[in-house]
């Protein structure tokens, strides 16, 4: 099994709440504009799995919810790849609207594969703590078009970056 692991990242909200959002997988549809669309051609969202239909697998992965430890951790577990392997989140409040987050995969991966696409599969692992920290978990019932425009702003950049970087 190889693991990848994200920078640590500083979210500003109490662990409780940053739970609260993560632990429900039906939430995704309020960022569903976020997804590419050129990337994800159909989602399925349910408060304990995710469906989707990625581009060039024509088939549909499902990301489901193996484990969830109450303000701290909520892992996952994927079906219908020909890998096998968990993510998993954990979460760490440091102080009052202080918490810290890391996105760990673990994943059993071919050494060729792993070889060849370990350094972008550790840049979307950053990607995804990255933009998990910007998320307004304490005003999640209130997010906004403004907030959702910043986070694929941000998205986009981090793609473009990576593409000029190759």
């Amino acid at each position: 099994m190889k693991t990848y692991e994200s920078k640590i990242t500083k979210v500003n909200a109490n662990a409780a709440a940053i739970y609260s959002v993560l632990s429900d997988l039906s939430n995704i549809e309020k960022v569903r504009d976020l997804i590419p669309q050129d990337k994800v051609q159909e989602m399925e969202s349910a408060p304990d799995y995710i469906r989707i239909k990625v581009d060039g697998l024509g088939q549909k992965i499902i990301f489901r919810i193996v484990d969830r430890i109450e303000n701290d951790t909520v892992k996952f577990g994927v079906e219908n790849l020909p890998i096998d392997g968990n993510l998993w989140i954990q979460i760490k409040q440091v102080a009052p609207m202080d918490s810290r987050i890391k996105v760990t995969l673990k994943a059993e991966l071919p050494m060729m594969i792993a070889m060849m696409a370990g350094k972008k599969i550790q840049q979307g692992i950053d990607q995804a703590a990255d933009m998990l920290a910007m998320i307004p978990f304490e005003q999640w019932g209130l997010i906004s078009p403004e907030v959702i425009a910043r986070m694929k702003e941000y998205y986009v950049n981090q793609t473009n970056n990576q593409i000029n970087n190759e």
